[in-house]
């Protein structure tokens, strides 16, 4: 284990993240299995009372979910000096086998985590708590990728050793590995530039029609997705090559460095925050049905398209801005 402060920090914030969904979880059980508005039993009157200081908890631990994603590969960008053979946090989340399938994890509950504080925060829109039972199956399904992210997590950190040889990123994110990193950077950066742009402006075309027609969201979620899942393989594909002027360089981490400007970290945020916004605009749409909520949901997704919209167009700015400012060309 290499001991920074970085790393205490993110051993102590899962640990503590881990035992609040564990008590939440068990507490989701016994709102799932009696929750009962109408009822006015000192049970229902229990579960009403300790509901809102669980969602509250629950949604402080999932903000912490949302910044440890970041906190964490920075750790391992800043552990990169550490380790032989590391260049960026590429190398240091290959040390062991532990980094990358905990980086995965992360940004599964990343995306989930963001879309239940949606979820929640429509549910306390309304008196009757109409999404209770909802929003906790949703808590059920989430817990257990918590719990094993924060397992993989510590196995990962509590592995490092300045001793054991790692990979740099031009080895990992390189043609012909066999690898999902390989196939990416496999992937033909002019098609990947067309697929990345006509994703984006559908995605929008998508968001203006909800505007208009004040119905669709479900459709913008879904475009929301792919263009996530679209973005995040143009980041190796072609994306990096322009932002490195070269041909070879394809790693998604380094854009996170100083040399470039930190530009990385506004790619991510788009990115990332684009599909969490868009998500969060369909996962609620089936509740504008329910009465108490037919005023506020509708009102909640307008401004989730318009956040969700407003990061997709500066991805999309970003990535031509980087494309029209040089001169290299792959």
């Amino acid at each position: 284990m290499i001991l920074q402060p970085a790393v205490l920090a993110l051993l102590v914030a899962s640990a503590l993240t881990a035992l609040l969904v564990i008590g939440a979880a068990w507490f989701a059980l016994g709102v799932v299995r009696r929750w009962d508005i109408a009822s006015g039993s000192e049970l229902q009157i229990a579960l009403e009372r300790r509901t809102y200081l669980v969602s509250t908890l629950i949604a402080y631990a999932f903000g912490f979910q949302l910044v440890g994603l970041f906190l964490f590969v920075h750790t391992a960008d800043a552990l990169a000096g550490s380790l032989v053979g590391a260049m960026c946090a590429a190398g240091t989340l290959n040390a062991n086998p532990w980094g990358y399938p905990a980086l995965g994890l992360k940004v599964a509950t990343f995306v989930l985590a963001g879309v239940w504080l949606v979820v929640n925060a429509a549910d306390n829109r309304a008196e009757d708590y109409p999404l209770v039972r909802a929003k906790y199956l949703f808590l059920l399904v989430i817990a257990p990728l918590i719990l094993a992210e924060a397992a993989l997590q510590a196995a990962f950190l509590l592995s490092l050793r300045p001793d054991v040889i790692t990979s740099c990123c031009g080895t990992l994110f390189s043609v012909g590995k066999g690898t999902l990193a390989s196939g990416l950077a496999a992937l033909a950066p002019g098609p990947m530039r067309v697929a990345f742009f006509v994703t984006l402006g559908t995605t929008l075309a998508a968001g203006a029609h909800f505007f208009a027609r004040r119905r669709g969201a479900i459709a913008f979620a879904a475009l929301s997705g792919v263009a996530f899942a679209v973005g995040a393989a143009s980041l190796v594909s072609f994306i990096g090559v322009y932002i490195y002027e070269l041909p070879t360089h394809r790693c998604p981490f380094c854009v996170l460095q100083r040399d470039y400007g930190y530009v990385g970290y506004a790619l991510y945020l788009t990115l990332l925050g684009g599909a969490v916004f868009g998500l969060g605009a369909g996962a609620i749409a089936p509740a504008a049905r329910i009465p108490s909520l037919a005023t506020a949901v509708p009102r909640l997704q307008r401004r989730l398209v318009a956040v969700s919209g407003l990061l997709w167009a500066l991805l999309a700015a970003i990535v031509a801005w980087k494309i029209l400012a040089t001169d290299f060309h792959p």
